[in-house]
């Protein structure tokens, strides 16, 4: 079983978090859901943009590295929803000791000199604004240089959070679809 360090979206610590989460440890992994917002949550993305400018990008990978630094002798699995798959991946191509990265909604720029042999799993909308197909494809040919496997899963119609049920992108089949997906990559981590 996995240890697994998740964070949350731009919308902070929401419901969804906590049921994926427990989605992960019902299948026996042992989850870790750090708030990096200080317990706020929000309903529209602009409201959790100005809380993640308010605390800023070099606080917001700090908090997330503290998060990390307990559990990282786990050879930890590294996940994150959109903002927090951003977090995720920075945090995942910097240990070495990660078993593996499962990105829901999200990526971030890669180091031309980043190494890794990781799995890497993605879920996306297709089309996704925040996540546009160049970006995506610029995306996977560099994490391929870098030597992670990766996997890409698009979900056509679906908007950006489709996994969130109390988000207007919500998008039930599409959602269910790609965590049977993501449940058994981390299975087989």
């Amino acid at each position: 079983m996995a240890s697994i360090l998740l964070f949350h979206s731009t919308y902070g610590l929401r419901p969804a978090v906590h049921g994926a989460a427990d989605r992960l440890r019902e299948r026996g992994h042992t989850v870790h859901v750090p708030d990096l917002f200080d317990g706020r949550v929000v309903d529209a993305a602009e409201e959790g943009a100005a809380i993640r400018e308010e605390i800023g990008r070099d606080e917001l990978l700090r908090r997330a590295v503290a998060a990390a630094a307990p559990h990282s002798g786990d050879g930890l699995v590294y996940a994150g929803f959109s903002l927090g798959g951003a977090l995720a991946q920075n945090l995942a191509l910097a240990d070495a000791k990660a078993r593996g990265l499962l990105l829901m909604h999200g990526t971030s720029d890669i180091a031309d000199d980043a190494s890794t042999e990781i799995p890497v799993q993605l879920h996306v909308a297709d089309p996704d604004t925040f996540e546009p197909d160049d970006w995506q494809n610029a995306w996977y040919l560099r994490m391929r240089r870098a030597g992670a496997d990766v996997e890409i899963y698009r979900y056509r119609g679906a908007g950006h959070l489709f996994t969130d049920p109390d988000l207007p992108d919500y998008d039930a089949e599409a959602s269910e679809r790609a965590w049977s997906v993501a449940l058994d990559f981390v299975d087989g981590l």
